[in-house]
């Protein structure tokens, strides 16, 4: 398992009771400061060849593009950085993915609904055998 755009203080025993059972975390702040083919060279490496689920958190998404969600924090990850990582996740064995956590109450000029309706057509691109990747 791999998380990528956390950014959301929890007690370090709650971090350190997560790495040890294995999961993999890449923080916004870490995802700033790589290349999207580096993000997505190591999610291929954790995730490796057998299947994987996607879950993608809107959240993940700084405030500024996704702001309808319950939990909004300062730091997130671009739009263009997610769907760069996204496109360049083909190939990887995908059983399926959701998004989660788009409040639909809190979203301002429907911005938050179109990133994530944007982030599921990448995914299905993702699964086109002769789809464009970088």
């Amino acid at each position: 398992m791999i998380q990528i755009g956390i950014r959301s203080p929890v007690p370090l025993s709650v971090y350190e009771w997560t790495r040890g059972k294995g999961v993999t975390i890449l923080a916004a702040e870490t995802v700033h400061g790589m290349t999207m083919e580096a993000v997505a060279q190591r999610a291929r490496k954790v995730v490796g060849a057998g299947p994987a689920y996607l879950s993608f958190d809107i959240d993940a998404l700084d405030p500024a593009f996704a702001p309808g969600t319950g939990t909004p924090e300062a730091g997130g990850l671009f739009t263009w950085q997610a769907r760069a990582i996204l496109c360049r996740l083909k190939g990887i064995s995908f059983a399926g993915m959701d998004v989660v956590e788009v409040s639909p109450p809190y979203d301002v000029a429907e911005i938050t609904a179109l990133a994530a309706a944007t982030v599921v057509f990448d995914y299905l691109a993702c699964l086109a055998p002769h789809a464009f990747a970088p």
